[in-house]
């Protein structure tokens, strides 16, 4: 991601406790494409994560604050993730359907949320939403990548592809 054009170095977030990364946020540049084929920047939240013996410590909290006050601060009109709605809510997320944008094949669901971080930010922005390039993928970078674990076995559910 973070060799992308897409990265924004401001908006690469780390919570550090005891010389240990123990949170992480990350917000690079999308687009929302409207009707009329026209690109509106936004910002895509994600990933973001605390370590599990970390959570429910307001690390995450402090993280997200963080990245919402840095990207207002920028100027950009909103900030749209995948994620529970009962965590994304309290820092003024909603459903991404209230503001007319859908996933770039055209469908909604809860998961995915929008904040407008400036006043009427979000006016006339409809559409599509991309991620963009940061979420492109070498395959054998992946793979290089990969290596430095131990090896896990991929499986398919059912649960996986059920619409």
């Amino acid at each position: 991601m973070r060799k992308s054009s897409a990265h924004i170095s401001r908006l690469d977030l780390v919570a550090v406790f005891d010389n240990k990364i123990i949170g992480h946020i990350i917000s690079t540049r999308a687009i929302v494409v409207d009707a009329l084929k026209q690109e509106h920047e936004i910002l895509c939240v994600g990933p973001f994560a605390v370590l599990p013996e970390y959570q429910k410590r307001g690390i995450g909290s402090k993280l997200m604050n963080e990245s919402i006050r840095i990207a207002k601060n920028l100027g950009y009109a909103g900030m749209i993730l995948f994620g529970n709605p009962e965590y994304y809510h309290r820092f003024g997320f909603r459903n991404a359907q209230e503001y007319g944008i859908t996933t770039k094949d055209g469908l909604n669901f809860e998961p995915l949320m929008v904040l407008e971080l400036q006043n009427k930010g979000l006016d006339g922005v409809k559409g599509r939403f991309y991620e963009g390039s940061s979420f492109d993928t070498d395959p054998a970078e992946l793979l290089e990548f990969e290596k430095r674990f131990p090896h896990k076995e991929k499986l398919k559910t059912n649960t996986q592809f059920e619409s």
